[in-house]
């Protein structure tokens, strides 16, 4: 664990002494065997394994955008609520926190590899729940958030290890890249096809068949997955390390604050946009065009960002990217409309990649930065979840306290704006790990 000022160690920074020597060789052995940490000039390619786990995390985006954009708008159209959804995805998120905290000792202890596919199966279980209860979903909004939050919980926190164990300071851009490009891919392809359905067939009809072939995809994404190497465990789980870390910890207090401010967006818009889109139009197959256009955008953006960004260039990214992001709300003061809507979808599809993969590849880079961090990754992906989680509750909880109070747009626009801002925070908490 790093000391307790703000001093952030150089990226890939090696061990001084024989002991620590030994320990970070075995511990990094694997990784180098898979060409994830050797040292290499300019940029590494991607592994046999690193390609199998972005397979996985494509079908597991794959199989939420085909039914995760419309789960929200099922549960708005049975109650018309917009506090309802914000306590669906409020219990979501401290779901999954717990789960984070609790299936550490599993992935530390025991088999990550069955952590991930755990996620991947209870997906599935939350999609099959709500074909049961069908349009009566809406009175069962707790129970399914439950299931969801422990899905998100199981496979994030697996796929997030076995991630930082694949892959390296030299190609975990590239990977972030390949990544985005993916969940943007089924960003655009899915929701659209989904749209398409629910309004050619029957409502209800057409819900039941993207909810049952997003099950059908979970299976697939849960076979895939055993041709992932069952993954070595080392140590025991340190159940407090996260808390201790944020108390005596000066630099990972700093990124814990970054990430809780990245949390803030997330938590929010990341329901409240498609639900609009929805609101604003009443037509689910015009919420899978706006899919369909803005992660097009964020594909082609995903594609050039993972190919281009180098780490030196991440401080300056990141900033851009977070000030364009605030920027894109402002034509909500205008009018909110299918049109500005997808204005800001667009927008955000452009500039979210120069945000998104500085944050998420210096956080990694940092757990990496010296042997006795990487020893203990779990515990570090743990403290990152849960400082994400905690954003993210807070900012949903700011959003129900919100609409519980008054409906008025204006208002809408301004807690929006306030929300959204919070990139410009965690830019400036990061900073000066950008500047290492």
């Amino acid at each position: 664990m790093h000391s307790g000022n703000t001093t952030f160690p150089p990226h890939g920074r090696g061990p001084r002494d024989g002991g620590q020597a030994r320990e970070w060789l075995d511990l990094s052995r694997e990784g180098r065997e898979e060409g994830a940490h050797k040292p290499k000039k300019g940029r590494a390619p991607l592994t046999g394994q690193s390609r199998l786990l972005l397979t996985v995390h494509g079908l597991f985006a794959a199989a939420n955008a085909l039914s995760g954009t419309f789960v929200n708008v099922y549960l708005w159209k049975a109650r018309h609520d917009f506090a309802l959804i914000g306590w669906f995805t409020l219990v979501h998120h401290v779901m999954m926190a717990l789960t984070f905290w609790t299936a550490g000792k599993w992935v530390k202890e025991h088999n990550k590899m069955n952590c991930l596919r755990a996620g991947v199966a209870v997906a599935a279980v939350f999609y099959t729940l709500v074909l049961w209860f069908g349009e009566r979903s809406a009175d069962y909004f707790l129970v399914l958030g439950i299931v969801q939050g422990v899905s998100s919980g199981f496979f994030w926190l697996a796929f997030n290890v076995v991630y930082f164990e694949v892959t390296g300071p030299n190609n975990r851009d590239r990977f972030n890249g390949w990544a985005g490009l993916l969940g943007s891919g089924a960003g655009m392809l899915a929701p659209w096809i989904s749209g398409l359905l629910i309004v050619r067939l029957r409502a209800e009809t057409g819900y039941r068949l993207i909810f049952s072939i997003s099950v059908a995809v979970f299976v697939l994404g849960v076979i895939v997955s055993f041709f992932l190497k069952k993954r070595k465990s080392l140590g025991m789980y340190d159940w407090r390390l996260p808390w201790t870390c944020l108390k005596q910890d000066g630099a990972w207090r700093t990124v814990g604050l970054a990430l809780a401010a990245q949390g803030m967006r997330e938590g929010v818009f990341g329901f409240m946009i498609a639900l609009l889109v929805y609101v604003h139009t009443g037509n689910e197959a015009k919420l899978g065009n706006f899919s369909l256009i803005t992660s097009a955008v964020a594909l082609l953006s995903f594609m050039a960002a993972g190919r281009l960004l180098k780490p030196k260039h991440r401080r300056i990214a990141m900033l851009v990217g977070a000030v364009m992001l605030v920027l894109m709300i402002v034509p909500f003061f205008w009018k909110v409309n299918f049109f500005t809507l997808l204005v800001f979808g667009i927008g955000v599809g452009i500039f979210f990649p120069l945000y998104g993969i500085p944050m998420t590849s210096t956080v990694f880079d940092l757990i990496g930065g010296d042997p006795e961090s990487a020893k203990r990754r779990e515990e570090y992906i743990v403290l990152r979840e849960l400082a994400l989680n905690a954003g993210r509750i807070v900012g949903t909880a700011l959003f129900i306290a919100a609409v519980s109070l008054t409906r008025s747009p204006a208002a809408m626009n301004w807690l929006l704006l306030a929300i959204g801002s919070s990139p410009l925070a965690a830019w400036y908490f990061m900073r000066k790990v950008h500047a290492v």
